[in-house]
């Protein structure tokens, strides 16, 4: 029986660790004996991932300086953590380029290193360059989640392979069951976002949007924040926020927000972060929402541009403002936007995603 270690870092709702729990369900079902380490922190999609679910030292500060000592601590101590599986035939398979401890870990144990890469937006320049450095001298295989993102990030001498992150089976299905409409019951074009709260990720472009659409009464936004609400009331104390702007906390469940949903917006600056693939687009668009997206990186991939939605940079405000307008007074155009959407979505199905998974792992 194959044995992989799984390793994340950070915990949470947003995209990475909830593939890695794609991943890791695929393991489970194929009969592999699966095990995963992840830092210290609040619960998210890996909490119930698996029952062998082990915890290393991790703590994030406001002080980066602080959260960068803790990074490094925690590879440490996942370094000699992980030590204990040297006479054991197994994987590391590393999500994300952050644990870099098990890498060294792996490699010093001469086990093979798998990584499952979702970024290239890594600050500072020098970590990037340090945690690139490791891959290139640990990793067996790497797996991209886009072409795109293997383009930008490739290296050398290693076998990679692209794997496009998919929707669960039991969420598509919930999906299709919505039946997209132009307007709520009580005629409102309601726009979503969903996002970290990082000025790189366009919260502010989402604002300008939504004040330079105020004048059109029956335009709504929303702005969907993977924070608490402590961290939301600080960051906006200074902020005057338009009457058709609502922002809300961390949610665990997206459903509710997606029916409501006429437009879906990703306003990642391009110049700061290159989303390597949007699961929150795909989610988007199985429920047939169409999207407004940022002409490069992973969500180029998904979407084409007219077709399922619109690709225009965050900084091109007015243009998206313009076109929210138009769409929100166009019924046809929304519907036709809609079904591309919803169709195009299928393309990513978790069939053909645990396919190459378990393909890519016993190769």
């Amino acid at each position: 029986m194959k044995k992989i270690i799984f390793i994340h870092l950070l915990n949470d709702y947003s995209g990475s660790p909830k593939v890695l729990s794609q991943v890791i369900s695929s393991c489970e079902n194929e009969g592999f004996e699966v095990m995963l380490y992840t830092g210290k922190s609040s619960e998210g999609f890996l909490s119930n991932s698996t029952k062998n679910h082990h915890l290393y030292f991790y703590k994030r500060f406001k002080n980066k300086l602080g959260t960068l000592c803790t990074f490094v601590l925690s590879q440490i101590h996942l370094f000699f953590k992980l030590l204990k599986y040297r006479n054991k035939e197994v994987v590391i398979y590393i999500n994300t380029v952050l644990p870099f401890g098990a890498a060294l870990s792996g490699k010093l144990m001469g086990k093979p290193v798998f990584y499952h890469i979702h970024e290239t937006s890594i600050k500072p320049k020098l970590l990037k360059r340090f945690l690139r450095f490791m891959v290139q001298k640990t990793a067996s295989k790497i797996i991209f989640v886009s072409n795109a993102l293997k383009e930008t990030e490739s290296f050398k001498n290693i076998e990679q392979t692209t794997i496009y992150n998919a929707l669960p089976t039991n969420f598509t299905k919930k999906a299709l069951e919505n039946k997209y409409v132009v307007q709520d019951i009580n005629g409102f074009f309601n726009v979503l976002m969903i996002c970290s709260l990082k000025t790189y990720k366009g919260v502010a472009e989402f604002l300008k949007i939504a004040r330079l659409c105020e004048v059109q009464k029956k335009i709504k936004f929303t702005l969907v924040l993977n924070v608490g609400q402590k961290e939301i009331d600080a960051y906006f104390s200074n902020f005057l926020l338009s009457k058709n702007t609502t922002i809300i906390a961390t949610q665990k469940e997206l459903d509710h927000l997606y029916k409501k949903a006429n437009l879906v917006l990703n306003l990642s600056r391009i110049d700061q972060w290159v989303e390597t693939f949007g699961l929150t687009i795909l989610e988007a668009m199985s429920y047939g929402i169409p999207v407004i997206v940022p002409p490069i990186g992973g969500p180029s991939e998904i979407v084409t541009d007219g077709v399922e939605g619109y690709l225009i940079a965050s900084y091109e405000i007015e243009t998206i403002a313009n076109k929210i307008k138009e769409l929100s007074g166009d019924n046809q155009l929304c519907l036709e936007l809609s079904k591309k959407a919803r169709k195009r979505s299928l393309d990513f199905n978790e069939e053909v995603f645990n396919i190459n998974i378990l393909k890519a792992i016993n190769a």
